[in-house]
C-alpha cells in the first residue's frame, strides 16, 4: 500500500476513492479500522471512520488506530479526509485529528485545502465558497449537526488548533510546485505550520499534490488527492489500472436522510418522476409509531424505484431536536435507516442508494460490508461501489449529484453508462 487514507464519513471516503481511481490507483474502502492485513495488490487504501460528529477525543483516538493500521501496511503517505464544505465545530474536528496525526508522524508544514471545484466548492484568500456564494450563505449555515457560519478557513482552524494557521495564496500556488513549497517552508519558520491553501482550479489542486510529494501527511477534501497518483506513477510504483467494473442487476431502493438543499431537490424530482416514496416523520420514529419492518415491507411491495426519506427543512429538523435534543434525534433516525437497510437487502433488493453523510454511515454499519470495491463515478464525487456479490451501493454525501441523481445511480448500479 503507497497512500493510507482516514476518512471522517463513509460517503467523503467514498468520493475520495473515485478521485483515486480516475487517477489510476487501485483502491479499496475499509469500513472501519481492518482486524487483517490488506490485500498486497492494493494501492491506496482508506479507512473510512464515521468521526465528523462524534466527540473530539473519541475521533482522534479512532484516527490514530486507523493510522497504525495503515502504516502497517507499509503506507508511504497519509491524507486525512474531511467535507468539503470544512464541516467541523469549534471543538472539533479536524483539528484535534489533524494535530494528532501530525505529531504521530513527525510532521512539519501541512496542507489543507478542502477545495473540490467540480462540485462548486473553491478556496480564495482562505474563504471557502460554494458555486458564487460564501460557505456561510449557502445553507451550510443551517446544517442541523455541523452549521459552518464562519466562511474563513484561519478562523475555523484556529479555533480548534493549537498550532499556528498560515495560508498559501492563489499566485502562489499558480506558480507552481517549487514556489508552494517555498510558501510552506516559510509559514512553518513562521510558527504557522498549518497552511489554509487556496484553489480555484483542478489544476490548483494537482499543483498542491506535486508540491505535497514528500510530505507525511496532507489534509482536504477528495480534490487534493488529484495530484497523488501521479507522484507515484512517476516514481515507478503503480501497477497500472484497476479491475473493471461489473453492475448488479435486481432490486433498487433508495434511503434519505440528508436536509441538503440539493438532497431536497432530488426528492422533489424523484416525486415529480411520478416515482413511490415514503415520507418519514421523525416524531414518529421516536415515538415508536414507524418502524424499520413497516418501511422496508412498504418499499419491497412498491414497483420502480422506491424512496424512504425524512429529508426536511432544516427549520423542521431544529424543532424535533429543540424538542428531543439533537444527540437522540440523529441516534434514532440513524439507527432506523441501518436496520431498514438491513431488511432491503435481507429482502432482495442488490442495488441501494443513499443520500446524506451521517444515514450512509449508518446504513453501512449496518450492511457491515468490510471492504468497498470502487466503481464508476456516477455524479462527481459519488462513484458505484461493489459491497458483495449481489450488492452494490451509491454513498451520496446530502450536497452532491443533479436533481435526476436517484435515478441516474440505479442505472449506473445496474452497469449502465448514465451519469448524473
Amino acid at each position: 500500500m503507497l497512500l493510507g487514507c482516514i476518512g471522517d464519513d463513509f460517503t467523503g471516503s467514498s468520493d475520495l476513492g473515485n478521485t483515486l481511481v480516475k487517477g489510476g490507483m487501485r483502491v479499496v474502502q475499509y469500513c472501519g479500522i481492518p482486524d487483517a492485513p490488506a490485500d498486497p495488490a492494493v494501492e491506496a487504501g482508506i479507512v473510512a471512520l464515521k468521526t465528523r460528529s462524534v466527540a473530539p477525543e473519541e475521533a482522534v483516538a479512532q484516527s490514530l488506530r486507523a493510522l497504525d493500521w495503515l502504516r502497517a501496511q507499509g503506507c508511504r503517505q497519509i491524507l486525512f479526509k474531511y467535507c468539503s464544505t470544512f464541516d467541523s465545530t469549534p471543538r472539533g474536528n479536524i483539528g484535534p485529528v489533524a494535530e494528532a496525526l501530525a505529531d504521530a508522524l513527525g510532521a512539519g508544514a501541512v496542507i489543507f485545502c478542502p477545495a473540490f471545484p467540480a462540485t462548486g466548492r473553491t478556496v480564495y484568500q482562505g474563504h471557502l465558497f460554494v458555486g458564487d456564494r460564501l460557505l456561510s450563505e449557502s445553507g451550510m449555515e443551517a446544517h442541523p449537526l455541523t452549521p459552518m457560519t464562519d466562511p474563513d478557513l484561519r478562523r475555523c482552524l484556529a479555533a480548534q488548533s493549537r498550532r499556528g494557521i498560515g495560508h498559501v495564496p492563489a499566485a502562489t500556488v499558480w506558480a507552481g510546485a517549487p514556489a508552494i513549497r517555498a510558501r510552506l517552508a516559510e509559514e512553518a519558520r513562521a510558527g504557522r505550520p498549518f497552511a489554509i491553501a487556496d484553489a480555484i482550479r483542478d489544476e490548483d489542486l494537482v499543483a498542491l499534490g506535486m508540491a505535497a510529494e514528500d510530505m507525511p501527511l496532507i489534509t482536504g477534501g477528495s480534490g487534493i488527492a488529484l495530484g497523488l497518483p501521479a507522484n507515484f506513477r512517476r516514481r515507478g510504483l503503480l501497477a497500472g489500472q484497476p479491475a473493471g467494473w461489473r453492475g448488479q442487476a435486481g432490486r433498487a431502493a433508495v434511503l434519505s436522510g440528508s436536509c441538503s438543499r440539493a438532497t431536497r431537490g432530488q426528492v422533489a424530482q424523484h416525486v415529480a418522476r411520478g416515482e413511490p416514496r415514503l415520507e418519514i416523520d421523525p416524531e414518529a420514529v421516536i415515538a415508536g409509531q414507524v418502524t424499520p419492518r413497516a418501511a422496508a415491507d412498504w418499499a419491497l411491495a412498491q414497483p420502480g424505484l422506491p424512496l424512504v426519506y425524512s429529508s426536511a427543512d432544516p427549520q423542521a429538523v431544529r424543532a424535533v431536536q429543540d424538542r428531543h435534543g439533537s444527540d437522540l434525534v440523529a441516534h434514532r433516525l440513524e439507527a432506523f435507516f441501518a436496520e431498514t437497510a438491513r431488511l432491503l437487502v435481507a429482502g432482495g433488493v442488490t442495488r441501494l442508494i443513499t443520500a446524506g453523510g451521517e444515514t450512509s454511515g449508518a446504513v453501512v454499519e449496518g450492511l457491515a460490508p468490510g471492504a468497498l470495491e470502487i466503481g464508476p463515478e456516477i455524479a462527481p464525487g459519488v462513484p458505484a461501489m461493489r459491497a458483495g456479490d449481489r450488492l452494490v451501493l451509491a454513498l451520496k454525501s446530502g450536497n452532491f449529484g443533479g436533481p435526476d441523481f436517484f435515478a441516474a445511480a440505479a442505472a449506473v448500479l445496474a452497469g449502465e453508462t448514465v451519469a448524473a
